[in-house]
């Protein structure tokens, strides 16, 4: 019989290393605290190194004079991802954004970048080219020069909308899965990548208002189990030399 840990793998070296820096929100580090998290983490100090090596020439880390810091891509990677973690709703008033674009025939290329850009504002496509969301987030709607933006009431019940934008259930239950996961799980490595598939999955939370949500919504419980890990990462980044 499959356990809840049989999918569980550790991460690469380099994605180790990244997802301690996103987490962790270290001061910079230095090669020797990297190979000592390398360590914990059961990665060999040649193979962090070469991994440090090709994520500073691919731009995803920068090295200053005071050690390894976050590349420009992966801070706003980690903007996002601290949304994700610690996001801040207000009071729902029944309101819904909508985003519809206005513009055609725009290259493929630049159509997915809007998609992702819309998704990773946690809206969803209603039909193809107009985007929507409860309106409780307390942050810039998001604005592109080919979109009209405005706020409606929509005539259908609220819940069955959203219900039909994105799969709660499907969500919920990977959501209760993983944390699953991370509480039967105590080699260093392998919490590091279910932490980090965490993360993943609460960048995908539609963070609805408490109206729509299920009863049995984990967003909360994977978001305090997360802070709770992040407190982890931040111990191991401070490894005492």
């Amino acid at each position: 019989m499959a356990t809840a840990r049989d999918d569980l793998a550790p991460l690469s070296a380099r994605s180790a290393i990244l997802s301690l820096m996103l987490g962790a929100h270290p001061n910079p580090l230095t090669p020797a605290d990297l190979a000592r998290a390398g360590q914990f983490l059961g990665i060999a100090p040649s193979t962090v190194r070469v991994a440090v090596t090709r994520a500073v020439a691919d731009g995803d880390l920068r090295r200053t004079d005071a050690g390894y810091r976050l590349g420009e891509r992966l801070i706003q990677r980690q903007a996002h991802q601290d949304e994700a973690v610690h996001t801040a709703d207000k009071p729902w008033d029944g309101t819904w954004e909508m985003a519809i674009v206005v513009t055609t025939g725009r290259p493929g290329s630049e159509r997915a970048i809007l998609r992702d850009a819309l998704k990773a504002h946690r809206l969803a496509e209603l039909r193809e080219g107009v985007w929507t969301r409860p309106a409780n987030l307390q942050r810039p709607r998001f604005s592109d020069p080919v979109l009209q933006t405005f706020t409606a009431t929509p005539e259908q019940d609220p819940g069955d909308l959203a219900s039909s934008l994105w799969d709660l259930a499907g969500w919920a239950r990977e959501g209760e899965r993983l944390l699953e996961r991370l509480s039967t799980t105590p080699e260093p490595a392998l919490r590091l990548a279910t932490a980090a598939a965490i993360v993943r999955h609460l960048s995908a939370d539609p963070l609805l208002p408490v109206e729509l949500r299920p009863s049995d919504w984990p967003a909360a419980e994977l978001r305090e189990t997360y802070s709770a890990y992040q407190r982890e990462l931040s111990e191991l980044a401070a490894l005492p030399r």
